[in-house]
């Protein structure tokens, strides 16, 4: 029963990870071809209103896929099953380390661009701004993808 259980608490994480992973994926993919092709005031805009909803919306998405997989790991751990805690425990370390980054470098210029759409003064920074966020990009991809791959292990190690 604990084994089910804890496949069946890894399988919600995997898919609320890959709603974060999906979301950057796609920043990647599309839309930071799409801001290069942009004016500053237009980037702003569009990255600002995003953030808004985002920043009201992912959360829930994040705190399922954070809590899960924590769970995940519990229930490894007190299943006795080494090579799924182990599995759980990067999952659990990539996604600590995507949440720091988001809160000490994305979520400040997420909180800037959206002040800046909600008053439509778009700041002097605003492509530096754009560009930082971008440059985040490469590592939460990577560590999403990590969480992911160790969400799977851990699913076909139970």
């Amino acid at each position: 029963m604990l084994i089910a259980t804890g496949q069946l608490i890894a399988t919600v994480a995997v898919l609320a990870n890959a709603i974060v992973y999906g979301t950057d994926v796609c920043a990647t993919v599309i839309t930071r071809s799409v801001y290069r092709k942009l004016d500053d005031a237009a980037v702003t805009m569009s990255a600002g209103w995003g953030h808004y909803y985002g920043d009201r919306r992912m959360p829930i998405v994040g705190v399922v896929g954070v809590s899960t997989a924590v769970l995940t790991l519990l229930i490894a751990l007190f299943a006795g099953q080494l090579g799924t805690t182990v599995a759980a425990a990067v999952t659990v370390a990539a996604l600590l380390i995507w949440l720091a980054l988001y809160v000490r470098i994305a979520k400040p210029i997420n909180t800037q661009q959206t002040a800046a759409a909600r008053s439509g003064v778009i700041p002097p920074n605003a492509r530096a701004l754009q560009d930082k966020w971008d440059s985040l990009l490469k590592y939460r991809i990577t560590l999403q993808f990590t969480a992911i791959a160790g969400l799977c292990a851990a699913l076909i190690l139970f």
